[in-house]
């Protein structure tokens, strides 16, 4: 008996995009409330769009098969 089809995590494909080389891009941590406790400058790092990290990038493949 075979698995199947390869799902895709959908919770990982809302966060995670992928560029046209074929990188994993993600948004920054700790951005989404309680921003008045946090200076400009830590804002605007916060705002960027940063690449997924080597240690991460398997896992999060496994998760997008048809991406």
């Amino acid at each position: 008996m075979g698995k199947g089809k390869a799902k895709t995590h959908q919770g990982t494909a809302k966060r995670i995009t992928v560029t046209g080389r074929g990188k994993l891009r993600r948004r920054r941590q700790m951005g989404g409330h309680l921003k008045i406790s946090k200076s400009p400058r830590r804002l605007r790092s916060l705002n960027q769009v940063v690449a997924v990290s080597d240690a991460d990038r398997r896992k999060i493949e496994a998760l997008l098969p048809n991406r």
